[in-house]
């Protein structure tokens, strides 16, 4: 899918559309004029080095942050004109978020975990409970749902985390290196189930990752570097060169650091 152009409007088959986002990090930009569009049930792998901006994107995306400039617009509706109360809503009833860190709730069973989208939202204790141990049968963690997190291994928190994200079928799914901390086999069993449940519900999925095998399993990637499509990066770095070597001022530094990312229910 081609970069939406500036005078574009929203198409109508992305469940998820941005245009020219621009924001920084105490003055250090962390995207530069990105523009990106996703379809309903698509995988969009964004790919890059740590600091290209990967991390930024998905929280502007899914409205954790605010962007300095550009639009933001999910099914059609601009995100980018919402208050906090507005995003936050929108975060817990149609987003799911799965980061590299699993950020259970040690004094919460597993299964209550897992259900916390839905417990917030006002389900019955009991829809909730069968709903997370539903996934969490999937994810071959069933036998865990009465435990507490302190029990599992690091691998299985971070299905659990999955379980979490997925448990009230959202309509889109950001997924910040979540298979960063796996070993193989871990990776390989939650890519499967991410994927799996994207095609059964027709999820969107934007996954952030530097892993090869990760970006393989999407249906498109988005190479980012600097906070730019990583051909502007290109083609702005030869078109400038010789004016850089002449005294011009250095390219903007990358982030340095990429914000941990905050589970979707309490950003």
């Amino acid at each position: 899918m081609a970069v939406p152009p500036d005078t574009a409007a929203p198409p109508d088959n992305d469940v998820l559309w941005a245009r020219s986002l621009h924001y920084a990090h105490g003055g250090s930009p962390g995207l530069v004029g990105v523009s990106v569009g996703v379809r309903q049930g698509e995988i969009l792998a964004l790919t890059g080095p740590r600091g290209s901006g990967k991390t930024t994107l998905l929280r502007c995306l899914s409205g954790q942050l605010s962007p300095g400039q550009g639009e933001i617009w999910f099914n059609s509706v601009p995100v980018h004109t919402m208050g906090a109360l507005a995003r936050e809503r929108l975060r817990r009833d149609r987003f799911g978020w799965i980061g590299p860190e699993p950020q259970l709730l040690p004094e919460l069973k597993v299964w209550e975990n897992a259900a916390l989208p839905l417990l917030i939202a006002g389900a019955s204790h009991r829809a909730a409970k069968h709903a997370a141990c539903e996934w969490l049968e999937r994810l071959d963690i069933g036998a865990f749902a009465g435990k507490r997190p302190g029990a599992l291994t690091r691998g299985e928190c971070q299905r659990v985390a999955l379980a979490r994200a997925l448990v009230n079928e959202p309509a889109v799914i950001f997924a910040d290196e979540p298979t960063a901390p796996l070993h193989r086999a871990e990776r390989a069993l939650l890519l499967r189930t991410l994927t799996t449940a994207a095609r059964s519900h027709e999820i969107t999925v934007l996954v952030a990752t530097h892993d090869e095998e990760t970006a393989a399993a999407a249906d498109r990637r988005l190479a980012l570097l600097d906070g730019r499509h990583a051909a502007a990066e290109n083609e702005t770095g030869n078109e400038t060169g010789n004016e850089a070597e002449a005294g011009s001022p250095e390219p903007p530094a990358a982030e340095t650091t990429e914000d941990q990312a905050a589970c979707s229910l309490s950003a």
